[in-house]
């Protein structure tokens, strides 16, 4: 029976002419659509998990592991991996993807093509052999990258920024604190993203408990069972070859010390998935690098009634050998740490400077941060030294004060444009919501919307020459009526963060001066309530 004419024609399916083809791929492989692989096609099935990344031939472990990493945060994957996308409902052979770049989300556009022999896929793969996100996902990002053959060889914290837009450290363990697990256990607890590496061997051989050489690994989490032992669970992105120490899943008799309801508190299945336990001291002793994704509350947002994140502050600028000096950017720290482990009263921060477009251009210059105190006549602070990094970081920790951070390079001949962030312990923002519902019922309203009337009054009686903003002079004798004096070194900070070039204070800053130093005070006073 012949169509009839008026039938309508099959829709064309989007075929991504624009992606980067490596040659020696052809004609090896053959290019298949999820559709010529399995009878129904799932872009995910049970949930997007990091038990859905499996390695293939390509030697990309260093994604793989980052983004196995990335999954243990649903909010986090659900910015670079859009949920809705199906093969059934408007299907059209497109997908689409988000990775961050110099401070904002990119979307990457794929066909859903991908790489097979003898009818199989030979990168990435999931666990399930009819999804589909993961091996999507990889081929985004080797087009943001330049085709499959540019994601041979890296390293994780590279991918991690780029689904993250979070600040990586490279850390190596063995400069670490003696006490690891309490190093480790409040950056998972903010969020951080963790991955290592044992580096004292050939490439991908195994050591004697069956830990890969120059393989990157996840880790997903840190416990302590029942019998005292601090265990940390690590994930090896080939979905196989697992530690074969004690407490492994394959040859772990040390398993019968802990209940089997325990067991399945950890989520401990003895089974060689990629994933395993193993003691901290055991985890020192058999990994040397160590690259930490810090996130900033921008990052996490949706996902911050469990971590506890940073809160980041950018700045984009350009170091240039014939500007006449170096940028100079303000770093104000007012409020401890909590660490209640640390007798010093002192502030922790992170500092990152990021080049950009070093790919594109070849050229990655050699870089320094450094950082002063405030009228501090000689030398600085802290200081990274000269680093030729794509990203440089400086972890500090200094006393409350006011402090100036100056990028610099020793090239003479080559500007670069970067982007400066800081991350700092605790932000400005101010929490009100006692309840954790991200919202104000009726009366918590009323006592904020009082408090403004209040503070609306005294704005408006020190507001003596009707400027409507308040002069330097006039700050202190203005926040002492409300009830909140300050000392002169407090004053000095309030005059570098919240007024104007003037000096002068307008009336929305002062509202959020006293919100701030209102919410301090609370929170100190219920401190002292709970010691």
């Amino acid at each position: 029976m012949s169509k009839s004419k008026d039938s309508p024609a099959a829709p064309r399916l989007f075929v991504d002419f624009s992606f980067p083809l490596d040659l020696q791929l052809q004609p090896a492989v053959q290019w298949k659509r999820p559709l010529e692989l399995c009878t129904f096609p799932q872009f995910i099935v049970d949930g997007a998990t990091r038990m859905d990344v499996c390695q293939g031939v390509l030697n990309d472990c260093w994604f793989l592991s980052a983004l196995a990493s990335v999954s243990l945060c649903p909010p986090l994957l659900k910015q670079v991996v859009p949920m809705e996308q199906s093969f059934q409902r408007g299907y059209t052979g497109c997908f689409s993807f988000r990775f961050w770049q110099y401070g904002q989300w990119v979307e990457v556009k794929v066909d859903d093509r991908l790489p097979t022999q003898n009818g199989q896929l030979i990168y990435l793969c999931s666990s399930q052999s009819n999804e589909f996100w993961s091996p999507l996902l990889e081929k985004a990002y080797a087009k943001l990258k330049g085709g499959y053959s540019a994601l041979n060889m890296g390293f994780p914290h590279e991918a991690l920024v780029d689904m993250t837009g979070g600040v990586t450290e490279v850390l190596m363990l063995q400069t670490l604190p003696q006490n690891l697990s309490s190093f480790l256990r409040p950056l998972l607890a903010r969020g951080a993203l963790i991955n290592c590496a044992n580096t004292l061997g050939p490439l991908e051989q195994k050591n004697e408990f069956g830990i890969l050489f120059k393989h990157a690994y996840s880790v997903t989490g840190l416990e302590t069972v029942s019998c005292e032992v601090e265990l940390v669970r690590v994930r090896n992105p080939w979905g196989k070859v697992e530690w074969e120490g004690p407490w492994s899943d394959s040859n772990g008799p040390e398993w019968s010390l802990v209940s089997r309801k325990e067991q399945m508190r950890l989520g401990r299945v003895a089974v060689e998935d990629g994933e395993f336990w193993m003691s901290v001291s055991d985890f020192r002793q058999n990994f040397q690098v160590m690259e930490v994704c810090h996130l900033s509350d921008e990052t996490l947002s949706g996902g911050g009634a469990t971590y506890r994140p940073w809160t980041c502050t950018s700045y984009h600028g350009r170091l240039d050998p014939l500007s006449s000096g170096a940028p100079q950017y303000h770093l104000t720290l007012l409020e401890e740490d909590d660490d209640p482990t640390d007798p010093e009263l002192t502030c922790s921060f992170l500092v990152a400077l990021m080049q950009k477009h070093t790919r594109q251009k070849g050229i990655l210059l050699p870089t320094q941060l450094s950082i002063y105190k405030v009228l501090r006549e000689y030398g600085p602070v802290l200081s990274s030294g000269l680093q030729q990094q794509r990203e440089l970081v400086l972890r500090g920790c200094l006393a409350p004060g006011n402090y100036i951070i100056i990028p610099s390079t020793s090239e003479k001949l080559y500007s670069t444009e970067f982007l400066l962030r800081i991350l700092t312990e605790k932000g400005n923002t101010t929490v009100y919501d006692t309840r954790g519902r991200g919202q104000l019922d009726w009366e918590e309203f009323q006592a904020l919307w009082d408090k403004f009337r209040k503070w609306t009054d005294i704005f408006m009686k020190f507001d003596v020459n009707k400027t409507r903003s308040l002069d330097y002079l006039e700050i202190s004798p203005a926040l002492t009526a409300a009830g909140l004096p300050v000392d002169e070194f407090v004053l000095q900070l309030i005059g570098l963060r919240y007024t104007e070039p003037d000096l002068t204070v307008s009336y929305p800053g002062f509202l959020y001066l006293l919100l701030k130093l209102d919410t301090m005070i609370r929170e100190r006073e219920s401190e002292r309530e709970r010691d």
